[in-house]
Parts: structure tokens; sequence; C-alpha cells
């Protein structure tokens, strides 16, 4: 198979699963459900890449092998996580703002969001992609590295999510803000260590010497990734939510507690 043929079926299965969840929300489905086929796909879209014999793209097994394996991982913890999540918590409240302010048109506009999201869908596939095809022979410092920072990266996002979940399940802190281990490091450590992640399918890319120039364009999703993460469709309506439903507490806790990356409190009020 070509690169470029293996690229349309992908793009068509993700457009097309996107589509079907789309047209389930419409049905009165809740939006939780997005984030969690997004989370599967990318990580089945992923494996794809990495596994699929591509003419010109073979590099060697055992790192395809790791890199897919790897990717499944990651996406099985999340998905299965936010499927929970979506079962027992009811609507996301960052589509249920979207929803409100579209008013009228949400579904025609909802419906090409979630296609912008099946293209950034791609777009990660294509980072997992270029690291499973590094030429290099045999594994190196840099693939232990990499895989090193996935590990990390899929151990503290779930910790960090777990941490939250068992905030959350007592009763005597509803209305309270999340603020005891990871969550006292950072505001959002869940999306910091999934932007990791994307981190470790770069080094694996780059390699050990840096010499293949195709590894250097899979530094394109951990940065598209941060992107969207801290500007975009992470923090920015996580947070305007949080500061409806929190208030002075929450007001408190981004006065302390740095937004994205991991780092000590700075000295402000308290919750």
């Amino acid at each position: 198979m070509t690169a470029a043929a293996l690229s349309i079926l992908l793009a068509a299965a993700v457009s097309l699963a996107m589509t079907a969840v789309w047209l389930t929300v419409v049905k009165g489905a809740v939006s939780g459900w997005v984030d969690a086929v997004w989370s599967f796909l990318v990580g089945a879209a992923g494996m794809v890449a990495a596994l699929t014999h591509v003419d010109g793209w073979d590099g060697d097994y055992r790192r395809r092998l790791l890199v897919a394996t790897i990717a499944g991982v990651w996406s099985c913890r999340l998905g299965i996580h936010i499927l929970r999540r979506t079962l027992h918590g009811g609507e996301d409240p960052r589509y249920a703002s979207l929803r409100e302010q579209w008013e009228e048109s949400w579904r025609s506009r909802l419906f090409l969001f979630l296609q912008v999201q099946a293209a950034a869908a791609l777009l990660l596939t294509a980072t997992i992609f270029i690291a499973a095809r590094n030429p290099a022979n045999g594994l190196h410092w840099s693939d232990a590295a990499g895989i090193a920072i996935l590990v990390i990266a899929v151990i503290g996002e779930g910790v960090a999510d777990t941490q939250l979940a068992q905030f959350r399940s007592k009763a005597a802190n509803t209305g309270k803000v999340c603020d005891h281990g990871l969550w006292s490091l950072s505001r959002h450590p869940n999306y910091f260590f999934q932007w990791l992640g994307w981190a470790g399918y770069a080094v694996i890319a780059i390699g050990p010497a840096g010499v293949w120039g195709w590894g250097w364009t899979a530094l394109a999703g951990p940065a598209f990734m941060y992107w969207l993460l801290v500007h975009v469709s992470g923090i920015p309506p996580l947070e305007a939510h949080m500061m409806r439903s929190r208030g002075v507490a929450f007001a408190a806790y981004v006065e302390r507690v740095n937004a994205f990356w991991l780092g000590p409190q700075k000295k402000g009020r308290t919750t």
C-alpha cells in the first residue's frame, strides 16, 4: 500500500466515525461520547498507521510494534476513562456551552466542529506514523527515551484522572476545587501529561542522530496538541466553566497554581 492510499483510507474512516458520533449527539446522546470516540479513534488509526505495510516506509518492525502498542494503551486508558465519566456524569460543560452559543445553528456547526476534530486526529496519527517509520536499524537510546516518556505520560495522566475522580466522588467536596496531588502542581495535569506523550513520539521519530529529515516533522504533534489544549478546546472553555461554577475558590486556585506546566505553588490566597 502507498502512503497516499493509507492516508485516504484513514481520513475516510475517521471522518465517517465522527459523523456517526454527530448523529448520536443530535439525536439526544450526551456530548461526552465525542471525546471518548475521538480518543479510541486516534489510537486505532495510530496502530493501523504504525503496523500497515507502506511502500518505502518500512522502518524497524520492533519499533513499529512498540509505537503501536503504546498508542493502543494510551487510547484505551483515556477512552475508557472518558466513557465511564460520560455514563455517570452527563453532559460535558464545554459542549453544553457551545450549544448555548450556537443556538439554532448548533447542529450544523457541531458537524463542522467534529470534522475539524477528525482532521486533528489525522495530524496526530501522522505523528505516530512518522515515529514508527524511523529508518534507523535496530532500537536505540532515543527509542528507550521516547517510550519512557510515553509510559510516564500514560501513568501521569491516569493518576491525575483518578485523583480528580476520587475528589469528586466525595459529597463533602461538592462545589470545591481539587487542590490535591498533581492538581496542586498544575490546574490541568491531565492535559500536561497528554501533551508529554506526543513529545515522546517526536523523540522516537527524530532518532539517535537526528539525520532523518522526516523525523523532525513529528514535532508538529506536540506543538499542535499544546496549542489545542492551552489555547483552543482545552483550558479556555473548561476554565470559563470553572470560574462560573466555582467562583472565588477557583479564582484563588488560579492565582496559586500554574495552568499547564507542573511546578510549585505561588504564594497567594487559599481555597
